[in-house]
């Protein structure tokens, strides 16, 4: 409900009042059972506050922050390591990033080659790879080592490309590759990417996304850290203050709408996900298991335990990958776009005497119909899985994920 200029908005697990303001960018935090406003950071001032109705005339005094410097000036003389320079550690680990869409994989090799594959079981567990390479680095005689031909120049860029990425004007770093599997479009020309480099400090070198601009040109963005300590690759985001909310007499700490949507959205994720066509179908449950299963007339449900869900392991996974992905709206607010979970402890493969895992994907979908699910299944790897899920219902609780992916609802 808006009321002069306030607006009350929900999450998933955490009650929220926002200012609705031209002037301020103003984080919301949640209800507490206690109200705080912490010694260090913003300032605030008693007498600067607002008063938020809901519809059932429940009133909250919300506590408004004093605006904060922004950051230094990024614009003063720079003398450090030259982009190239930044991402050498990169390009001399031979580390590569993956990208798993529907059909296609995508393989990054930093600094070496990218390649575009889908892998096929056939009869026997034989498996038929279709792959093509969009680039590689040694073309037209550069060296075919990026870290002497990328990070030779030490001198200061004045001016550094940007592009609208997802809404925002983004600096990027660009890698030019060639020399790709030759096009037969366009006259067997090789196939060829540029690679724009983006500055991200939570980033873990992933592919943010792969297009084909033109017939058989590619262009692909990467989120890195190495480039933030660059300034004028620093990723810039706005700049949020909380406020500070508490209940006025008469009013319940919650209001009563909102805690009731709370609940509801909360419901939704409780019943499993079910999906699937051909010979298995797979089941997803939230917090609970990954299962792949069969039923049968005769011989019933032959059931498959792809995963199963323990908090502390996830954890341990996601310290050493990505578990929450962003993307910037037009308004320079990141929001959380993707959340990873990892399901362990399946039922041991055959085929290589392990437990079956899976990698789940909760994304973002927006859909006319406020129920609708797409569940997917792939297997990079023998009996290593990844399961994607996407759903209007999970865009309500994405901006609830931690530093670990992990989403605030309850059990």
């Amino acid at each position: 409900q808006t009321e002069g200029g306030v607006k009350s908005l929900l999450q998933a697990g955490r009650t929220l009042l926002c200012l609705c303001s031209c002037e301020r960018r103003l984080h919301c935090t949640a209800f507490g059972l206690r109200f705080l406003v912490p010694a260090t950071g913003a300032l605030y001032n008693e007498d600067d506050f607002v008063i938020m109705t809901t519809t059932e005339k429940e009133k909250y005094k919300c506590l408004l922050p004093s605006l904060t410097a922004g950051e230094e000036d990024d614009e003063k003389e720079y003398s450090g390591p030259s982009p190239g320079e930044l991402l050498n550690p990169l390009f001399k680990r031979s580390s590569c990033s993956y990208r798993i869409e529907s059909y296609w994989t995508y393989e990054v090799c930093h600094g070496k080659h990218i390649r575009q594959y889908h892998e096929e079981k056939e009869t026997g567990q034989k498996i038929s790879v279709q792959e093509y390479f969009l680039g590689n680095m040694a073309q037209k005689g550069q060296s075919t080592e990026p870290s002497e031909c990328l990070c030779k120049s030490k001198s200061i860029m004045h001016f550094v490309p940007t592009k609208n990425i997802e809404g925002q004007l983004t600096p990027y770093y660009s890698l030019e590759m060639g020399n790709g599997t030759p096009c037969v479009l366009k006259q067997n020309q090789p196939r060829s990417t540029s690679v724009l480099y983006v500055c991200h400090p939570e980033a873990k070198h992933e592919i943010l996304s792969v297009a084909e601009v033109t017939t058989c040109e590619y262009e692909v963005v990467v989120l890195t850290p190495l480039l933030c300590a660059h300034p004028k690759y620093r990723f810039k985001s706005s700049p949020v203050n909380a406020i500070f909310c508490q209940a006025l007499a008469g009013s319940p700490l919650q209001p009563q709408r909102l805690a009731q949507l709370d609940k509801e959205q909360e419901e939704q994720l409780k019943p499993p996900f079910s999906a699937g066509v051909g010979w298995w179908k797979y089941e997803f449950c939230y917090g609970k298991h990954v299962h792949q299963y069969h039923e049968d007339k005769e011989q019933g449900k032959n059931i498959v335990v792809v995963g199963n869900w323990n908090a502390e392991e996830h954890i341990d996974w996601a310290k050493k990958n990505v578990a929450r992905s962003y993307q910037l709206k037009d308004d320079g607010v990141q929001k959380v776009k993707l959340v990873s979970h990892f399901y362990g402890h399946g039922d041991v493969c055959d085929l290589t005497g392990k437990p079956r895992q899976v990698i789940v994907k909760l994304k973002c979908k927006e859909s006319e119909s406020p129920h609708a699910v797409t569940v997917y299944m792939l297997e990079p790897q023998t009996c290593q899985y990844i399961l994607g899920v996407e759903s209007p219902v999970i865009c309500r609780i994405l901006d609830t994920a931690d530093e670990h992916g992990l989403l605030s609802v309850s059990s």
